[in-house]
């Protein structure tokens, strides 16, 4: 999918998301997961694929110390005013995911979460940004990530299990469940995503 126009021309209909309460309650219960038993702040988390950082920002209030990489400059744009009028800590970097030691992301991340870029991908960019989430994940990270199934359709083909642990053999697939998003009528009908969330927990 061509992110960059898609946020020239104003169609981003994924930000729906963040005012559909069964999908914010599902993405709050899997962070929480990750905050069970720890104190504020909670560590380095990094949003991939931002966009306009509404899930960056909203691990910030929580108490993350927040880093958003996007290659889309209108969709960082947009996420900058965001952070402003929220009033919050988000560093946002413009970057391939595909190459985050060269965007200087920095490290140690213990959250990383993708909330639609890697199932957009090229086969070969998923190899690639899953040595790249090694080179900057902690020893006991948790990668969280939204994946619509591999079917085909127009824009997004998706992917299967076997792709994702093909591009992360570092990782373990702990926990699939439905984000419990409803896509606006003509896009379930047109694209029928049937998104799911995938815990990754990183091995050994």
């Amino acid at each position: 999918m061509n992110y960059e126009l898609a946020y020239r021309i104003g169609f981003h209909p994924w930000e729906d998301a963040e005012a559909h309460s069964p999908f914010v309650e599902k993405f709050s219960e899997l962070v929480g997961e990750e905050e069970s038993g720890r104190e504020s702040p909670y560590g380095a988390a990094l949003d991939l694929g931002t966009g306009s950082g509404i899930w960056a920002i909203q691990l910030a209030k929580r108490g993350w110390q927040v880093t958003g990489v996007d290659l889309v400059e209108k969709a960082l744009r947009r996420a900058e005013e965001r952070v402003k009028a929220d009033d919050v800590a988000v560093k946002l970097v413009h970057g391939d995911v595909t190459s985050l030691s060269s965007a200087g992301v920095g490290s140690g991340y213990r959250l990383v979460l993708d909330t639609g870029t890697f199932h957009g991908l090229k086969d070969h960019q998923r190899t690639a940004m899953g040595k790249e989430v090694d080179s900057i994940a902690a020893p006991d990270a948790t990668l969280l990530m939204l994946v619509w199934p591999r079917r085909r359709r127009p824009l997004i083909r998706g992917v299967d299990r076997g792709g994702i642990e093909e591009a992360f053999p570092g990782w373990t697939v702990t926990d699939v469940g439905p984000s419990h998003f409803q896509a606006p009528k003509p896009i379930e009908v047109l694209l029928r995503p049937n998104e799911h969330w995938y815990r990754l927990c990183r091995s050994g």
